[in-house]
Formats: C-alpha cells, sequence, structure tokens
C-alpha cells in the first residue's frame, strides 16, 4: 500500500483523541493546544473529527471487537488510529474512504506502534460492512439505545426513565450532533450588526427573540485568534447559557450576584444587559479561575460594574440585598454534550448524586443575598431532574417567601443549542 501523508487536520484529531483517553485531558482544551496556528478549514475539521471520535467511542469500540478478527489486545496508537478512521467512514459524510484508510494506518506508523496492519485490514473491513453492523444495532429499550447513540448506560437510563423512550432517544441523537458556533456581541462596544459586518465568515442572528444579542457562525472561525476577540466584541457563548442572562433581565443601576462566575460568560453578560450601570459581584472559589475571570472581564470592557471576589459560594456569606441573583453552580454538564465531548465519559451517577448537595447550599446562599422584591436565576447546564428540580424544591420547602415564577428548560433536539434548565424564583417579601 503507498504512504499518504496524514493531513494537519487528522494529526492534530489524533493527538486530541490520544490525549483524551490516554492522558485524562479535556477534549476542548486539548484541541485549543493541539490546533495551533492551523487554518481555520484545518481546524474546523480538526474538532469534527477528534470530537466526533470521541463522542462515538462505545460504538466504535462495537465495531472494532466485531470486525477485528481474532479479537487482539490493542496498543493505544492502534486504538486511537482505529477509533479514528471508523468515525470517518461510518459518520462522516463526502470524506473519502482511501484517504480515511491511508492515512490513520501511516498515523499508526508514525507513532512507531506495530498494528498499522491491525489498522488496515480493520478499516477496509469497514468500508464494505461497517455501516450495515452500526444501522443494525437497535435501540427498543435504554441499554440498546445507550450502544448504538455511544453514551454510558446510566444516562440513556435516567433519560428513559424521566423523559420517555422518544425524548430519550431524540436526546442521545442530539448530543452526537455538531455543536452550535453562536457569539454574543458585546454590547458595550457594539451591536450584533455591527460585529456580523466585521465577521470574516457568513453569520446570521440567533433565532431566538430574547437574543438580540446573540450571532450563529456559519462557516470556520477560530474565535480565541481573532483580532475582533481581543479588541472583546465578543463572547463565545451557546443560545441556551446567553438565556439564562437575558430571563434574569438585570436593569441598570441594579446590584446583581453571579455565584460560581468563572469564566465569565454570564458575568459579562449580565454586565452588558445593565449597560455597564450597577453592580455585579462575581464570586469564584478558585484563586487561579478568579484571575483569569478579572482578565475576562477587562477584555470585555465590563469593569465597573464587576467586581470579581474570591470566595465559596457554598459556605461564604455573600451579603444581603441583592436585586438580581444568579445560582449557576457545577453540574454533571448532561445539557453540553455537544461541545464537550468527553463529559459523558467523565460523569457517573455517583458523581451527579453528589453534586446536589452542593447546588443546594450555593442555590441557600444566593436566595439569603436576595432582597425583598429581587429575583434569583437557578442555571445547570445539564438534564437531570435531581438536580435541575431538587434544589429548588429543598429551597421552597425551607423558604415560603420564595416562588418559582418561571421555568425554562432549553432541549438540545428542540432548541438545537446546549441543554439548560432555567428557574426563576421571586422573593415575595412575606414572612414564613
Amino acid at each position: 500500500m503507498s504512504r499518504s501523508e496524514p493531513t494537519p487536520a487528522r494529526r492534530a484529531a489524533y493527538a486530541v483523541v490520544h490525549r483524551v483517553f490516554e492522558q485524562g485531558a479535556y477534549a476542548d482544551r486539548a484541541l485549543h493546544g493541539e490546533t495551533r496556528g492551523l487554518e481555520p478549514r484545518e481546524r474546523a475539521l480538526a474538532q469534527q473529527l477528534a470530537f466526533g471520535t470521541v463522542q462515538r467511542a462505545r460504538t466504535l469500540d462495537h465495531v472494532i471487537e466485531r470486525l477485528a478478527r481474532p479479537p487482539q489486545r490493542l496498543d493505544a496508537p492502534t486504538r486511537t488510529a482505529l477509533r479514528l478512521g471508523l468515525f470517518q467512514l461510518l459518520f462522516l459524510d463526502g470524506v473519502a474512504e482511501y484517504a480515511a484508510v491511508t492515512e490513520s494506518v501511516e498515523l499508526v506508523r508514525a507513532a512507531r506502534s506495530g498494528g498499522h496492519g491491525l489498522v488496515n485490514a480493520v478499516l477496509r473491513r469497514t468500508t464494505r460492512e461497517g455501516r450495515a453492523l452500526v444501522d443494525a444495532l437497535p435501540q427498543t429499550t435504554a441499554h440498546e439505545a445507550a450502544l448504538r447513540h455511544s453514551l454510558p448506560d446510566w444516562i440513556a437510563t435516567l433519560w428513559w426513565a424521566a423523559y420517555g423512550p422518544d425524548t430519550a432517544r431524540a436526546l442521545m441523537v442530539a448530543a452526537n450532533e455538531p455543536a452550535e458556533h453562536a457569539l454574543r456581541a458585546n454590547t458595550l462596544v457594539g451591536d450584533r450588526e455591527a460585529l456580523a459586518r466585521r465577521m470574516p465568515v457568513p453569520s446570521h442572528p440567533a433565532p431566538d427573540p430574547e437574543l438580540p444579542e446573540g450571532l450563529v457562525i456559519d462557516g470556520p472561525f477560530d474565535a480565541h485568534g481573532s483580532p475582533l476577540w481581543r479588541e472583546g466584541l465578543f463572547m463565545p457563548q451557546s443560545r441556551g447559557a446567553m438565556l439564562v442572562g437575558a430571563l434574569l433581565a438585570p436593569r441598570p443601576g441594579e446590584r446583581v450576584l453571579d455565584l460560581c462566575a468563572a469564566p465569565g460568560g454570564k458575568t459579562t453578560h449580565l454586565a452588558a444587559l445593565m449597560g455597564g450601570d450597577g453592580e455585579v459581584v462575581a464570586v469564584e472559589r478558585h484563586a487561579g479561575r478568579a484571575r483569569a475571570l478579572e482578565r475576562t472581564v477587562a477584555r470585555l470592557r465590563a469593569t465597573p460594574p464587576v467586581r470579581v471576589r474570591v470566595a465559596d459560594a457554598a459556605h461564604d456569606d455573600a451579603g444581603t440585598g441583592y436585586d438580581r441573583v444568579l445560582v449557576d453552580p457545577p453540574c454533571s454538564g448532561l445539557g453540553t454534550l455537544r461541545h464537550r465531548p468527553d463529559v459523558r465519559w467523565r460523569a457517573s451517577p455517583e458523581s451527579a448524586r453528589g453534586l446536589v448537595a452542593q447546588q443546594t447550599a450555593i442555590l441557600s446562599t444566593g436566595a439569603t443575598a436576595l432582597a425583598p422584591g429581587g429575583t434569583l436565576a437557578y442555571a445547570v447546564c445539564t438534564l437531570n431532574p435531581a438536580e435541575t428540580d431538587g434544589p429548588v424544591e429543598a429551597l421552597i420547602a425551607r423558604r415560603p417567601e420564595l416562588e418559582v415564577v418561571h421555568r425554562r428548560t432549553v432541549w438540545p433536539h428542540r432548541d438545537a443549542t446546549d441543554g439548560f434548565s432555567i428557574t426563576l424564583l421571586r422573593h415575595t417579601g412575606r414572612d414564613g
């Protein structure tokens, strides 16, 4: 077989997948490091290949087990190359089969693995048998659907029980779709239309009427490498995340508390919605993340009104008398499986259950800080009733002066953005 030098995109994708599964790296951080210097189209392809391979790993491994006969113990370079090649052959349209096969083989050779013969044999067999094997996978039960759509059984079972089989299957399909590329125009320095005119790629306004600052990108775009980023003209942010600030709707001159504020997308959105007039106290537990938050605030010209405070929102006193409070605590992230593909393999039912106590404590801190007549938003980027509803129900059972005035679930399969649960509570001023 003739040699075919792997493209920069495939080399970068291979490195990302290897780092995620063999070194425990986060996919988005690994991608940022491995694609530095690539032109936008190569970077976009590397992301598509790497994220798709990480997402589909369970299904890909099932195919490997069926087609690698007899079953063999795979070293890390061989396993990575097989997963990457299989993803292209099974789940990407328009990919040349020859390139997917030969470049995967060369990636193994470059890693000095002896598995290049196996990779060649399995991928060539995949071109004949692979798609039929995947298409034949059933999905009549949660376990079957988890294998077909490459999720852990516990997530499929959770969604099956909470939302019913049809919605669960739709969520699993959506979890493997490419993530949207959305930007929030920083209205402290300019509007969406001005940003769109300066964008080097096509874009269109966000379809949500609540998001006049939202812009959806229609082509390859390296946001963090753009001069527009350095000028503070935008923040990469999903439409689901933008809706949190839009629904909380802070007004100019108000006092606002943002708990668990890093990395700062929602914090700076609140400041922009206030027109830079008022006070936003942004609480972050980790000093390093707080410093990064301060840099984001400075880049987006949100100082003032934002003031960063290092504190543990679950235990420290955040003060009182705030007109608006945002509680955006750590969560299992099950609504973000498109743009955080490794979350499905990191999360566990035990870790999700462990987060509920922390979420409940942080929500209690936020409620104590809220002034009579004020509004609190509890937002989590997950689809898990224990996390979305449990802390709210525990809070209102103890605090009768708080009432739920609005609930919004953002569904990835319906809204084509990150999944979120957003609950607005109002302080009625009544004592219990």
